[in-house]
């Protein structure tokens, strides 16, 4: 017998609903509600129906957050967990977005903002933290920091910001300029802030500081100006007031430290005078 095929609204329905339960944008329900149903050929040329795909279901981000938590289990300063909390939730949706597709220069933007952030931790603590973050977004926190230490040695070796170019038979950077580019003309490019921070970062290490530079170099790879200038002021924001933290706490550790020392002195005198009056 030939099966019945469900009416198309009503499956469409049902994988809105589902999608939606598992935290999918109506975007991407569409996109996925597009390869539902296949037809095939049976015997004597009858069809039927064959589901092709999955339902697509990102992981949470309070997954995530445990996730970051299970892996770094010690109290991160409140000058810094702030920030972070909030760095990684916007790393979660960027990398379980359906159009994700890891690029260089997007890795060369997040690390930029993590280490302006994390600075003046110690050492020790902030690897742990990267090593943590990374993994808990199922990242490769080695392949992040082996590219880019590559994408900064070859932007800086560069002449000046007009040898930023896509090529996909140059070199690293040019070819990550180059995936870019590809994926802004196929319209599947996913823009963040990170990648817009890459780009501003490829841009400072070549010397380039006119504002035309930036706008040739976000034009070249498919990006609108406007979103990169509004992202980098957002950027500029978030260190401006992560840095007035950093010193309003300065000031309170130094006041604390005079304090302490203040009390221990006074402690001692108090000694002293009991070990004076005993002995008298």
């Amino acid at each position: 017998p030939i099966p019945k095929l469900a009416r198309p609204d009503k499956m469409q329905s049902t994988l809105n609903m589902k999608s939606r339960a598992a935290g999918v944008s109506r975007t991407a329900t569409s996109r996925a509600s597009q390869r539902v149903l296949a037809p095939v050929t049976q015997g004597r040329g009858r069809a039927a129906a064959v589901i092709r795909c999955a339902v697509f279901a990102p992981v949470t981000v309070a997954a995530t957050k445990k996730k970051f938590i299970d892996n770094y289990s010690k109290p991160v300063s409140s000058i810094y967990n702030g920030v972070l909390q909030e760095l990684l939730c916007q790393m979660h949706f960027v990398r379980y977005s359906i159009d994700y597709e890891y690029n260089t220069i997007y890795a060369l933007g997040f690390v930029s903002v993590f280490d302006q952030v994390m600075e003046n931790m110690d050492e020790g603590e902030r690897k742990a933290i990267f090593k943590a973050y990374c993994e808990a977004l199922n990242e490769d926190p080695e392949q992040y920091r082996k590219d880019v230490e590559s994408m900064e040695q070859l932007a800086g070796e560069l002449s000046g910001p007009e040898a930023l170019v896509a090529d996909a038979s140059g070199t690293a950077l040019q070819k990550a300029l180059a995936q870019l580019s590809d994926r802004s003309k196929s319209g599947k490019l996913q823009y963040n802030k990170f990648l817009a921070i890459g780009l501003f970062r490829l841009l400072e290490l070549t010397g380039a500081k006119e504002p035309a530079a930036l706008e040739k170099l976000v034009t070249s790879v498919g990006v609108k100006l406007e979103a990169v200038n509004r992202d980098l002021m957002l950027y500029k924001g978030i260190l401006s007031k992560l840095s007035a933290a950093k010193e309003l706490m300065k000031e309170f550790l130094i006041r604390e430290k005079r304090k302490q020392a203040e009390r221990e002195a006074e402690k001692a005198a108090r000694a002293e005078k009991e070990k004076a009056e005993a002995m008298a």
